[in-house]
Formats: structure tokens, C-alpha cells, sequence
């Protein structure tokens, strides 16, 4: 697999990972007890309900009957080591499962025959479509009275896929291949050619999920297991992996001796005992500060509750690894990247109260080590009211959870009522600004904040060049971004489906320390917010079920009165024999206990499956906000105003001032410049975890200048002494009417074209002209000096005839030691910048100064540059108008002194400007 300029080795492995996931009581852990037992694995079969179930090690989980936590077994098919892992199938533990996903080669999904296909099972399908794993499907139970085979299988293609298949019979029948080549083309040309399927083409197309195989039969009385393996052992295709190391962290846990586990999928290369890891990246994208280099103590092999200390692990193995104290659930080691954060999230949160005479403070350093293990937990310490909150599933992980805290620290906790997981987010873009800079410190960062799709969470980019804003701290700031949940301004509630984007920001060379961009950028995430509130942009969301109401058919009227009443929607009703199945959305807040009052009027006869659809604007957020009472201006752990200093000392700026105060122009202005109408597309954005910097427009000022981000008084005055001289200029006749694409934006912006009575100036930035045009873009491949001389030849040209101040500027800021230059060339001024100056900090620069005095005209196609030229009271000129206007001009002197020109010249040559201007003594 070729890899930029290097090969990468791929190594063929014999190893599987697969994973059981369930609907609760559908017979996953009898399923993984046959399969152990098949293969050997164990010597006899355990049972849930006798409470000695190979996978069931916890006590509370053979109490209650039910997986708790993931556990794994070894077991071997043919040539294959598998690794099959028994997830929890409680809806209360789907944060559990879901991590198990992120290492999983295949999984198999076990529906109970009498119940079919229930409201989490469709969530279950619904998370492995999303992780793209190939499934096998165990439809268990198939010994109860009122099974049927033919109705189970028409119910798994209706509301599944189409493409599920029967494998339990006939493997080599024409009719199975018939089947199976209607699900997938390669398979349909085989088929059609052949007149047959080959069993690695068949794996080949289960392996990306084109076909789905289906086997029946009885987990409890081992009936269709030993076809069930076959099967898998036949149609699974082991992956293969790169020689180079890397690993997938999936969970933590702790043993009984408190030893913290590192539970991880070797993904890459191998792994050996007290080798050094760490979460350090080639690219810089783990801020220095947060990287840790840790050893590597002991590896574990687990089966059921005992494991295996082994030397080392290859590719493809899951174990666990002792002496990592900074590892997290989702992270990559080696060249593997971190996983996106789990897709399920808790909906309720609970104040967890303590016993009288305990210390809350120490108990959350101890709860904060359960959240290491359960991510989903969100541990938070209420500094005002006191008190200690979790998020979590429902009532039963209230009560695992309640048992494993007085298991592991012999304190018993108490849990309130619980209340909804409100979030919040904005419905228009909006820029947020953050400054920091109390004595000896610095830091400022401006925030594009928009709102994102639906559901899609927090993402972060940056589009901030590195010439004035530097990697490291660019990263810092995302790092800032990304470590916290972000509190809104309505009930402080968490932040989601927002896009942030950094777009402009500044350090101090000597004064700027991490813990500064912090604060800048914690400050700019509220200053935006409370910008949203303030325009009516602010909107509170609540989490929404996705439900399926099975009630007999006289109850249907009462059950679509009580879905309006909770202001939820529906489909029409479907009849299914003498029952009405309605299917719709409604808030959590609303349905909670409804489900006991569907058992209430169907006289214990209907049914109600809800699963969690998302976010949604919330049904009556007015009440909401009211009841939380929270005042975003009070909460000085989420500040909404920056600090400044003056003589020697720091004040602060109320958020609604901040802007007057800024020492940064990122050149977006929402309130009257295009971008209110038109987001950044993502071909504008930059990954971080990319190239940061590449492509990125250029902002104001590098740390090098001085706080406000222009040169002083005195170097602008020798700049424009030396680039312009003393001498008294002749009025300009830089007159013609404004190009095409000028007109067309003062047009979208419902602004007359303004006439030019002032002295003109018009500045071009040299490079980006260059690579914008089809024809010296060519020329620069070859000869970049060539590209350039023939620019300032065509800018001569137009000059000569329009007669105003041309200044073009290069780039030369790369140079070591460069001082920069100013030369002339014919008619026009040509710039080259000193070390650490771009061209368009010149022409910003330059712009500042002379724009109120002066008619200025930049050319260029940086769009964001463009931005900071228009709030500088420059006009702006794409490279495309520039063309325009040359070839408008070139097109006016051809007709009015020579016409005709010789066959195919293009450009008349400066020789003849220069006889057209002195002809008879005065100017044409």
C-alpha cells in the first residue's frame, strides 16, 4: 500500500477479533458459552441462570443475571485464533459495548426467535453500519412454541437489510448462490459466469457488509452452533495489519489488586514488555505539555476472569497492559489515530449524595477513577451548590454503580431523581473573541463559531496562518478547545453541533505562556455565545426518543392522544393482526414513565421500544431556562469577558466591549460583510491533526510585531520615503469604471460603485497574481524569474496607461537575514519583503496607513485578506478582476493607436507604452 513516498509492509494475520452484542435476554452469553465449549475452550457448558457462566466473573453480574462489563475469551478455529469478546446488552451499559466496537474484525448479533427484532437490536444494527463491521447474524430461541423460521427471516430483511441470507441450510444450492448474487455485483457476475460461488468470494463480500449470513437455532441446547462456527470459520477473511507499531485503546479497567489495565487491539507491528509507549505524534498534534512516555510493565492475555503474562503480542491481538497511568479509552498509539468519541450518550444526570461526614472533595478524585473506566460518567463538581452530578443510562447502572462504589472505596452514596442532559448550540455564525493579558502575560484568539449538522457534536479547526499565529501555539488552542465540555450561556448546559474554527491570534515572543491561550480561548468560546444570546441565536436542545408503541387496536386512539399531549410525532398507524404499531420521535422529558402507563391501559398487553434519535430544539425551553435559573454573567468559572492591561496593570472588558478593545482584526465582520451569508466550506477548513497553516489565508501580524500588529510611525514613514519618495505626484488617471467583478460585489452588498477622486494606488500581491493565472502559473513551473519579469512587463503596460501608484509585492519573508528591497522597474515600484514579513502583512500594513487618505486598490485572491482590506477602507481586485482590467485596457489602447496588432502577440511590448506617453510632448 504505497504511503507519500514510502512503501508500508502489510503483514497477513491468523488472528480475529469478533464480538457478541445482543438485545438484553436474547441469549448472548449462552450463545458465547456453547461457542466456548465447541471449541474447547472451557470443559462445560455454564448457564445465566445456575450463575456460573464462563464470561459472567463479576458477582453482581451472576446476580443479576445480565452482562455487566466486556469480557474476552481465546478460542481457535482451523487456523484462526479468535478473540471473541461478550458485551454487556443492557441498554443502561451501551456506552460499554459501543468501545468494544472500535477493535472489532467481525460481530455477531444474536436476536431472540420469540421477540424478533426489538428496539435495541435496531440500535445495535444501527452503530455497526456506522463502525462499518461485517455481521453475522444468531437468531437464537428457535426451540420455543411460536418461532417461525420463514416469518423471522422476512422480518430481519424488512427492518434490517434486504441482504440478510440464510446460511443455516443448502450452502451449495443453486438457490443460496441465486441469493447471495442478488446482493452483490461481483458476486452476480461470478454467479452468471460459473454458475457457482466461490467461498473467499463470498467472504469477500460478507467482509464489506454486501451480504449479511443468518443461522438458526438453540444457544441453550447447543443446536445450530457447531453450523454457526463452520460458517464463520469459512467465510471470515483475517485482516492484515503494517509492520510498523500501533495500538487502539479500548477501555480501562482495574483487577482486583487495584492495578490499572490499559485494554488495547495491537493494530500494527508488535508489542514487547517494558517497551517505552507513548501518545506522542509525528505531527505535533498532542500539545507538548500533554505528552506522556510510559513503560509498558506487563502484557495480559485474558480468558474469562484469568489471564496469561506473555512476552510479547503481535498484530491483531487484544490484551492488557499494566504501568500506563495516562492512557483513555479511544486513543491511538503509534502511527493508529484516536477514535471519535462514542456515538450513545447518557440522557439523564443524577447528584450523587453522600453519606454525612464524608469529604467531597476527596470522593471526587475517587469517582474521577471510575470515570477513567466509564468515560460517559461526565463527573462534575458544582463548586456553588456543592454537590457532586453523573450522566448516566438509567436505573439499573444507578444501582451497579451505587455497588461498585462501595466495593471499591467503602462509601455509600445515594442518587437524586434524575433530571434531562439539556445541550445547547447556534443557529447563525458568529465570532467570539478572547483576550489575555494581565501583567507579564499574553494571549488573544478570535473564534469563526457556526452551527454544525444535527447530531455531528464539536468539531475543531484552524484556519490561522503560521506566520502569525505559530504550530505550537495553534495547537494549544485546539488542544483547549477539544479538553472540555463548553458551557452555554442559557442553563450551562453543554455545547454541541457546533463548528469552531480559529481564525486569528496572537502571542507575546517573551510574556506568552501556555495557561494564557487557555484563558484567551475559554473567554472567545463564551464572548461568542453571549454574542448568539444576544441576537436570539442561542437554542436549548433536549434529547428526543425514537419510539415504536405496539398497542391492541381499541387503545390506538388513547395512544396517538398521549403522543400529542408529549408533543412527540408519528407515522400513521400499521396494523399488524389486532394490534397498531406506532412509530415517531418524542422528548425523553415526556416519555420517561410512559412506558408504565402503556402497561396501565393495555392491561399489561401493549408494548413500548424507545431508543435515543438525538437532539432537537427543545418543546418548552422558555420553561426550562426559567427553572435553571442560571446567570452566565455570575458564573466566574466560565468568564464571557477578557482582561486587558494599562500602566502596568490588568482589567477587565465586559464581553459586550471586548471588541473596541481587540489588538487582532481577523478580517470577519458578520454584521456587514458577505460571510454572514456564506460559512466557511470545509475545502476552506484545515484538520489539525493535518497540515495546520497550509493554504491558510494570513492574518494581521506575527508575534514579532508589537501588540497592536502594525509597524510604528517611524518605519512606515521610512517604508513609504524609500518605496515612494518626495517628489509631488501628477494627478492619477486611473478612471476607467470598476471591473465586472467589483461592480458585482458592490451589487450583492446593495452599494453604489463609489467614484475615484483621490490619488490611486493600487497594490498587488506578486505570488498570488502569478499562481492564479493559467499562463504564468505555467511559466513558474519552469522558470519562477521568468513568471515574474513577465508579470511586471504586463503591470508596466497598465500602468503606463492608466497612470496611477502600482506597487507590487513578493514574498521574500523566508529569506534569513533578509532586510527586504524596494526597486524600479520601468514605471512601477517593485517590493520584496524582509525576514519574517509576508507580502500581505506589508500590503495590510500599508493599507492601515494610507487607506482613509488615499484611493487604494488591492489585487488578490486570498479571500480573508480581501476581508481585512475591505474593513481597512481599501477596494479589492481578484486576480481574475485584474485580468479583466488589463485585458479591457489592452483592448482601449489596441483601438485607439494600434490596430491592428501582429498575429498572435498578445501583450504590446513596454517600449511602445513608453513612445504612446511621450508622443507630442504630452500624456495620452
Amino acid at each position: 500500500v504505497e504511503n507519500m513516498e514510502t512503501d508500508i509492509i502489510m503483514i497477513k494475520s491468523k488472528k480475529l477479533v469478533i464480538g457478541i452484542l445482543a438485545h438484553v435476554d436474547a441469549g448472548k452469553t449462552t450463545l458465547s458459552e456453547s461457542i466456548l465449549y465447541l471449541t474447547g475452550s472451557i470443559r462445560r457448558l455454564g448457564r445465566v441462570d445456575h450463575k456460573d457462566a464462563f464470561l459472567d466473573t463479576n458477582d453482581m453480574e451472576r446476580a443479576r443475571g445480565i452482562t455487566i462489563f466486556s469480557k474476552q475469551a481465546e478460542l481457535s478455529l482451523g487456523e484462526k485464533t479468535v478473540t471473541l469478546l461478550d458485551t454487556p446488552g443492557h441498554v443502561d451499559f451501551s456506552a460499554e459495548m459501543e468501545r468494544t466496537l472500535q477493535v472489532l474484525d467481525y460481530a455477531i448479533l444474536v436476536i431472540s426467535g420469540a421477540d424478533g427484532v426489538q428496539s435495541h437490536t435496531l440500535t445495535l444494527w444501527k452503530l455497526l453500519r456506522y463502525y462499518q463491521i461485517p455481521v453475522f447474524l444468531f437468531i437464537n430461541k428457535m426451540d420455543q412454541e411460536g418461532t417461525n423460521h420463514d416469518a423471522l427471516l422476512a422480518e430481519l430483511q424488512n427492518r434490517l437489510d434486504e441482504r440478510c441470507v440464510d446460511f443455516s441450510a443448502g450452502h451449495s444450492s443453486e438457490e443460496f448462490f441465486d441469493q447471495l448474487a442478488m446482493c452483490d455485483e461481483p458476486l452476480m457476475e461470478e454467479f452468471l459466469e460459473h454458475g457457482k460461488l466461490d467461498d473467499a468470494s463470498i467472504g469477500l463480500s460478507i467482509a464489506s457488509r454486501q451480504v449479511f449470513p443468518c443461522f438458526f437455532g438453540s444457544a441453550l441446547k447447543v443446536d445450530g452452533v457447531g453450523e454457526f462456527l463452520e460458517g464463520i470459520g469459512q467465510y471470515t477473511i483475517a485482516p492484515e495489519y503494517p509492520e510498523e507499531f500501533a495500538a487502539r485503546v479500548y477501555k480501562i479497567t482495574r483487577d482486583s489488586q487495584g492495578t490499572r489495565l490499559t485494554h488495547m487491539k495491537i493494530t500494527g507491528g508488535s508489542l514487547r514488555v517494558k517497551t517505552p509507549l507513548t501518545n506522542q505524534k509525528p505531527d505535533g498534534s498532542v500539545p507538548e505539555n500533554q505528552v506522556w512516555l510510559e513503560k509498558a510493565d506487563q502484557l495480559r492475555i485474558y480468558s474469562g476472569s484469568q489471564y496469561q503474562a506473555v512476552e510479547c503480542v503481535e498484530a491483531g491481538t487484544i490484551c492488557a497492559v499494566t504501568g500506563l497511568d495516562h492512557t483513555r479509552s479511544g486513543e491511538g498509539l503509534g502511527t493508529e489515530i484516536s477514535s471519535d468519541l462514542p456515538i450513545l450518550e447518557p440522557v439523564l444526570n443524577y447528584q450523587i449524595q453522600l453519606p454525612e461526614g464524608c469529604d467531597a472533595h476527596s470522593m471526587i478524585g475517587k469517582l474521577r477513577l471510575l470515570e477513567e473506566e466509564e468515560p460517559h460518567l461526565h463527573i462534575v463538581w458544582d463548586e456553588t451548590l456543592g454537590e457532586i452530578h453523573a450522566q448516566l443510562m438509567g436505573e439499573v447502572e444507578i444501582e451497579i454503580l451505587k455497588n461498585l462504589i462501595l466495593e471499591r472505596f467503602g462509601v455509600d452514596v445515594a442518587f437524586s431523581s434524575g433530571s434531562i442532559v439539556y445541550k445547547e448550540t447556534i443557529t447563525a455564525p458568529v465570532e467570539g473573541v478572547g483576550h489575555f493579558e494581565p501583567l507579564r502575560h499574553y494571549a488573544e484568539v478570535h473564534l469563526l463559531m457556526e452551527p454544525g449538522e444535527p447530531g455531528s457534536g464539536m468539531q475543531f479547526y484552524t484556519r490561522c496562518s503560521e506566520d502569525i499565529l505559530a504550530r505550537n501555539w495553534q495547537r494549544l488552542v485546539l488542544t483547549h478547545l477539544e479538553e472540555r465540555q463548553h458551557r452555554g450561556v442559557l442553563t450551562g448546559a453543554e455545547i454541541t453541533d457546533m463548528r469552531i474554527t480559529l481564525v486569528a491570534g496572537r502571542a507575546h515572543q517573551k510574556h506568552t505562556e501556555g495557561g494564557d491561550f487557555r484563558q484567551a480561548t475559554y473567554r472567545a468560546v463564551r464572548h461568542g455565545l453571549k454574542k448568539a444570546a444576544a441576537t436570539g441565536s442561542c437554542v436549548l436542545l433536549e434529547p428526543v426518543y425514537e419510539f415504536q408503541l405496539e398497542v391492541p387496536v381499541e387503545n390506538v386512539g388513547r395512544a396517538m392522544a398521549d403522543i400529542q399531549r408529549m408533543n412527540g410525532t408519528f407515522d400513521l398507524p400499521q396494523m399488524e393482526g389486532e394490534f397498531s404499531v406506532l412509530k415517531g420521535s418524542a422528548p425523553v422529558a415526556s416519555m420517561r414513565d410512559y412506558q408504565a402507563e402503556v402497561i396501565s391501559y393495555t392491561k399489561g398487553l401493549g408494548r413500548l421500544f424507545c431508543s435515543l434519535k438525538g437532539y432537537e430544539p427543545c418543546h418548552n425551553a422558555d420553561e426550562v431556562i426559567a427553572a435553571a435559573q442560571y446567570d452566565a454573567e455570575a458564573d466566574t468559572d466560565n468568564p464571557s469577558g477578557s482582561v486587558f492591561c494599562s500602566h502596568g496593570a490588568g482589567f477587565v472588558v465586559e464581553w459586550q466591549d471586548v471588541e473596541g478593545y481587540m489588538h487582532v482584526d481577523s478580517g470577519i465582520h458578520l454584521e456587514r460583510d458577505e460571510l454572514a451569508g456564506d460559512s466557511l466550506s470545509d475545502d476552506d477548513r484545515l484538520n489539525p491533526a493535518d497540515h495546520p497553516g497550509r493554504n491558510a489565508p494570513r492574518q494581521y501580524a506575527s508575534s514579532h510585531a508589537d501588540p497592536a500588529g502594525y509597524a510604528d510611525e517611524a518605519e512606515l514613514e521610512a517604508i513609504f520615503a524609500r518605496t515612494y519618495g518626495t517628489a509631488k505626484r501628477e494627478s492619477s488617471r486611473f478612471k476607467r469604471t470598476i471591473s465586472p467583478a467589483s461592480a458585482t460585489a458592490h451589487a450583492y452588498r446593495g452599494t453604489a460603485a463609489p467614484a475615484r477622486s483621490k490619488e490611486q494606488y493600487l497594490l498587488v500581491d506578486g505570488y498570488n497574481i502569478i499562481f492564479a493565472w493559467d499562463e504564468l502559473k505555467e511559466l513558474a513551473k519552469n522558470n519562477l524569474d521568468s513568471a515574474r519579469t513577465r508579470l511586471m512587463d504586463m503591470l508596466c503596460n497598465y500602468q503606463g496607461y492608466k497612470k496611477m501608484n502600482l506597487i507590487l509585492v513578493f514574498d521574500a519573508y523566508k529569506v534569513a537575514g533578509g532586510q527586504g528591497s524596494v526597486l524600479q522597474y520601468h514605471n512601477i515600484h517593485v517590493i520584496y519583503t524582509k525576514e519574517a514579513e509576508t507580502a500581505d502583512q506589508y500590503i495590510e500594513k500599508t493599507v492601515h496607513e494610507i487607506g482613509q487618505k488615499y484611493d487604494v486598490t488591492v489585487a488578490t485572491s486570498d479571500s480573508l485578506e480581501q476581508m481585512i482590506i475591505y474593513g481597512s477602507g481599501a477596494r479589492r481586485l481578484s486576480a481574475i478582476g485584474l485580468w479583466e482590467e488589463m485585458q479591457s485596457t489592452l483592448s482601449e489602447i489596441r483601438e485607439e493607436y494600434l490596430d491592428p496588432v501582429e498575429p498572435g502577440q498578445k501583450y504590446l511590448p513596454f517600449q511602445a507604452i513608453q513612445t504612446i506617453n511621450t508622443e507630442n510632448g504630452e500624456d495620452k
